[in-house]
């Protein structure tokens, strides 16, 4: 095994890194609501696997004219994290949100930057200085403000309950794992075939998981539900899984993971707006704390933190 230091991206890439994250960040805020939508007329689970067929759609000319290019280990690690960011994710998140309010599964993923910043110093030997670690946890207290604004029930009566958050919780542990194992991919594979691959064949899993325990999904749905279900699958999956691994190619993940606090204060807007919860002073102290977090890690040198890479 050898130890070498992983180069510095430019600044130009950082930023184009950065702006990438954001708006993935920004697009999966939107992937609650329209869940919410679509599950109205459907389960969860079938739900999910529309939301997935959708995306691999998006993605279809990247499957026709790439080949994956991957080893036998790197394939077996496309898998696990295909089998973990998908079925195993999803079907867990969108359970989850059955049993809760938009806003409050809001709340719960204001958890996952300081635990993916975590993750990434254990897993992937990035460090943090005190003001980026102050501002991960900044970020993630407005993330939690935000979400707490807006947690009361819907004029729908729609109400959180602790399962369904919990539920959430551990779908977000799950996460990371997924996005760790695709950064180690992403090392020597273009964003596009890990994304591409990655959800296609996690959509192969899911699909045969929920058809035999659920059976087929239902096909008489409005068209409002099916718009929904085409905005999952190509804004908040297959648009956002290919912005984030590319992003991740030049930005560090642990400084990434602020961007998605982005998620909880769009998905708290739009309860807001359009699923009637109340979102009250503190959620804008909490968009301000997001917004500021964001500005002092993206604006701060990369000389402070270390990446090694074990190359075998």
């Amino acid at each position: 095994m050898i130890s070498a230091l992983k180069t510095s991206p430019s600044g130009a890439q950082s930023a184009l890194g950065y702006a990438s994250c954001a708006l993935a960040g920004g697009l999966w805020g939107t992937g609650f609501f329209f869940g919410k939508i679509a599950m109205r007329e459907m389960s969860s689970a079938h739900m999910v696997v529309y939301r997935f067929l959708f995306a691999c759609l998006g993605l279809a000319p990247v499957l026709v004219l790439r080949r994956p290019g991957l080893n036998a280990r790197e394939w077996r690690i496309l898998l696990g994290a295909a089998f973990l960011g998908v079925p195993v994710q999803f079907l867990l998140q969108f359970a989850g949100l059955a049993r809760t309010t938009v806003s409050h599964a809001a709340l719960m993923v204001g958890t996952l930057p300081v635990v993916l910043a975590v993750g990434a110093g254990i897993f992937a030997h990035e460090r943090l200085d005190r003001i980026s670690w102050l501002a991960l946890a900044g970020s993630t207290t407005g993330a939690a403000l935000i979400a707490l604004g807006g947690s009361h029930p819907s004029s729908r009566g729609n109400a959180p309950t602790l399962t369904g958050d919990l539920m959430i919780v551990v779908s977000l542990m799950i996460s990371l794992v997924w996005i760790l194992m695709n950064q180690r991919l992403l090392r020597d594979h273009s964003p596009l075939v890990v994304t591409a691959y990655g959800l296609s064949t996690g959509t192969v899993m899911l699909a045969a998981w929920v058809f035999t325990v659920d059976g087929p999904p239902p096909v008489h749905i409005s068209q409002t539900a099916w718009l929904a279900l085409a905005a999952s699958g190509l804004l908040c999956t297959a648009s956002t899984t290919l912005l984030w691994n590319w992003g991740l190619t030049r930005v560090p993940a642990s400084r990434a993971g602020v961007f998605l606090n982005l998620e909880p204060m769009i998905g708290s807007l739009l309860g807001v707006g359009l699923l009637g919860e109340h979102l009250g002073p503190a959620a804008w102290i909490g968009g301000a704390m997001i917004l500021t977090a964001a500005l002092t890690l993206t604006s701060r040198p990369h000389s402070h933190i270390e990446e090694e890479r074990l190359v075998a």
